[in-house]
């Protein structure tokens, strides 16, 4: 579907079908009014009434603002797409919600067909975005910059998406490798005999019964005269069986997912590259496949960590936390960087918390947290903080080494991993830190939103508004 903006009235712009967005208090004033009340339409959010002899589609929304604008775009392509229409038009209300109109319909129209042997296509072909009296230079740019953050969260659900047969962690690797050759990006990919010399044995511990060898993957984008440094960290489980603590079969549908944190970061720097924003930014990730075999490593183990930290496993369903480990002890060598992001499907106990439609955030400084949460919400993104305390922490303490890699205690899961992280982030870097569990917004198996069904692409977004408007 090609989707235009144009700079002109809506009544000379030639499409099948217009699209509405009314509200509540709007129905009586309608056009359509008594056909809408003879089909019962009551302007709910993100329902719609379809007229077809009138070629006009109505949307329901509470508000005129971008969330509620996004979601009804969402409904609305969707039932654009199920028609046999070939066109639509849709007025711009406002400057302030194009971005989110533009979000809604490339998101929510997004499909994954890949392994469907019959596809069924769309007759729509062309949606127009129409406007004659805002400025229309800006509109341009928000046009253009929100396509390429949509179509950036949309190439990260398709690697979500992709079967753990197809990316593992090498193929993880020509896809990061592929992606800089198109966005001229800096690319580094180490592969297992060179995470031993990085003494990772962390992350090789939980790689080390899978037939595909573990790899770190490092990608840079380097404007010229960037203002700040960034480094994002990826978990990249590309499959997580749970080891020999071996998930139950309904919970291991779905894990391919696990990579969803790793996808994220390849999603930002794909869009961060495109809007060429003047920040440098690099994205650290680990990509290890968690698998039972002969030589899997083993509640009981003690691993020691590339920080030489060493580590009790209790459970080896606690991988994500030991992958991460040693790639941001890796990352803070490398990079000294003004903030450091972290993005994981890491805790089924963050669902717990906040649901599955809100990303837990975790870190130390307050204003950090602030400016992100801030930033999730002009994006849509909904972020909330769980706090760190000195009791959870002690529920880290093991008796044999320096930390466990789950907590004693099945409370506040989703914060003790985070303390967890928290242990391999040095001093100088507390405050510069911050960590995303995306376990519960990452993947949906029941659309909601601009999200259909499979990974959603959170934290691209998030992170896309957040580095706009860095200071």
């Amino acid at each position: 579907m090609d989707i235009k903006l144009l700079e002109t009235e809506l009544n000379e712009v030639v499409a099948d079908v217009n699209v509405v967005f009314v509200k509540k208090d709007e129905l009586e004033a309608c056009e359509h009014a008594a056909i809408l009340q003879k089909a019962g339409f009551m302007a709910e959010q993100d329902t719609t009434c379809f007229l077809y002899e009138k070629g006009v589609l109505v949307c329901g929304v509470d508000s005129k603002k971008s969330d509620d604008i996004r979601s009804a775009a969402s409904a609305a392509i969707k039932a654009l797409k199920a028609s046999n229409f070939q066109s639509a038009k849709i007025e711009i209300l406002s400057k302030s919600v194009l971005g989110a109109l533009v979000e809604g319909v490339v998101l929510g129209g997004y499909e994954f067909n890949d392994y469907k042997s019959e596809q069924k296509k769309s007759t729509l072909e062309s949606l127009f975005l129409v406007s004659s009296d805002l400025d229309f230079t800006k509109l341009e740019e928000i046009f253009t910059s929100s396509l390429i953050i949509a179509n950036a969260t949309n190439f990260t659900r398709d690697i979500v998406n992709k079967a753990p047969q197809e990316i593992n962690p090498q193929t993880l690797s020509h896809v990061a490798s592929n992606l800089a050759k198109e966005n001229n990006l800096e690319c580094i990919v180490l592969q297992e005999d060179d995470l031993a010399k990085e003494n990772m044995g962390a992350m090789l511990a939980v790689g080390r019964a899978s037939v595909h060898g573990s790899t770190l993957i490092h990608l840079a984008y380097k404007p010229q005269n960037a203002k700040k440094v960034i480094t994002l960290v990826g978990k990249g489980l590309t499959y997580d069986s749970g080891g020999l603590s071996l998930k139950q079969p309904t919970s291991m549908v779905t894990m391919k997912m696990d990579k969803a944190g790793a996808c994220a970061v390849l999603g930002i720097l794909k869009a961060v590259s495109e809007l060429k924003l003047d920040v440098e930014v690099h994205g650290f990730i680990g990509a290890v496949e968690n698998m039972v075999g002969g030589n899997a490593y083993k509640p009981d183990d003690v691993l020691v960590s590339r920080s030489k930290t060493t580590i009790e496993v209790r459970n080896t369903d606690a991988e994500g936390r030991l992958v991460l480990a040693d790639v941001l002890d890796y990352a803070q060598d490398k990079v000294h960087a003004d903030y450091i992001f972290d993005f994981a499907t890491l805790t089924g106990a963050c669902m717990i918390a906040l649901g599955q439609y809100t990303t837990g955030l975790m870190g130390h400084s307050h204003k950090l947290k602030h400016d992100i949460s801030r930033a999730g919400s002009d994006a849509g993104e909904m972020i909330s903080s769980l706090p760190f305390n000195r009791h959870l922490k002690k529920l880290l303490k093991s008796e044999i080494a320096d930390i466990s890699n789950t907590a004693s205690k099945p409370y506040g899961g989703a914060i003790t991993a985070g303390l967890f992280l928290d242990k391999f982030i040095r001093e100088e870097n507390k405050n510069k830190w911050m960590h995303f569990d995306i376990a519960g917004t990452a993947y949906t198996e029941t659309p909601w939103d601009c999200n259909v069904y499979g990974g959603t692409g959170a934290g691209v977004r998030l992170m896309c508004e957040f580095l706009r408007d860095i200071k």
